[in-house]
């Protein structure tokens, strides 16, 4: 399936040694989708235990290499967002870190892949766990927030976020302007259709598509595939953007199909996605 505009899915993982890998960029590319930002997957996930800051160059390296796989399939290109999972501070917590040990950990950890932009990485990604935590963990985690912001700005770059659901997220945003990264810059991952504060990037199910098309405000569309073959139904599958963008321009939102696939992009990660 081909289409008059780009595609682009703003937030999946891959995992070529235990998921689909390639096969899901294939799926992806058939179906009309021609640019991919792909987030490394949590360190957990990868079978990666984390004791200090260099143990995270594994997964940044890996997604790399993902991307460079994957962007031979596209027609457009892929690009890595690399960071650090908010989870993995109840992971550290449950082997014996501190709440103030796990968020230095972790800061240590955006650090490195701060390393990474711009040459091989396009973003940064971190958040705030979505999920009940102790007060102590909860002020680790923002300061592992915070310290992503700062380093956006330090690296001119975007943040993506994975943080609890909320259609207010203003807080957040006058904590980047605060360090001078621009709240269109920092990017709200599953996001819904209506959101105040970061750029939304909303996930590809119709019902929040057709309210964020119909606000006529900035939006990127993501699906979260994470490639994990122990839940394969978990959250979307990697031909679910290109279908949804089929939809979208069926019901007649020409408009928002440009926004999220050429002009939000361009606004946020400072990227081409047409020629």
């Amino acid at each position: 399936m081909e289409f008059d505009t780009p595609v682009l899915d703003n937030h999946l993982h891959l995992d070529p040694e235990n998921g689909r890998g390639m096969e899901a960029v294939q799926d992806f590319a058939r179906s009309g989708g021609t640019h991919l930002l792909v987030v490394n997957k949590p360190s957990w996930t990868l079978g990666i235990d984390v004791d200090e800051p260099a143990d995270f160059r594994a997964a940044f390296e890996t997604t790399i290499d993902i991307v460079d796989e994957a962007s031979e399939l596209l027609g457009g290109r892929a690009w890595p967002v690399l960071g650090v999972h908010p989870g993995l501070v109840s992971h550290l917590t449950e082997r014996g870190f501190t709440p103030d040990e796990a968020g230095e950990l972790m800061q240590a950890g955006l650090d490195i892949a701060t390393e990474y932009v711009p040459s091989e990485a396009l973003a940064l990604k971190s958040g705030r766990p979505h999920y009940d935590i102790s007060a102590d963990v909860w002020d680790a985690s923002n300061r592992v927030l915070q310290h992503a912001l700062a380093l956006g700005a330090e690296n001119d770059c975007a943040v993506q976020l994975h943080t609890e659901a909320s259609e207010d997220l203003t807080e957040i945003a006058d904590w980047a302007t605060e360090r001078d990264l621009p709240a269109h810059r920092v990017v709200k991952h599953y996001a819904g259709g209506r959101l105040v504060g970061p750029m939304p990037s909303v996930m590809s199910e119709k019902d929040r598509l057709a309210e964020a098309a119909e606000r006529g405000e900035p939006f990127l569309m993501e699906t979260d595939f994470i490639d994990d073959p122990e839940r394969p139904g978990a959250v979307l599958g990697p031909k679910t953007v290109p279908r949804r963008v089929r939809w979208l321009l069926d019901e007649g939102f020409d408009d928002a199909v440009r926004t999220a696939h050429v002009e939000t992009p361009r606004r946020v990660y400072g990227i081409e996605t047409l020629g």
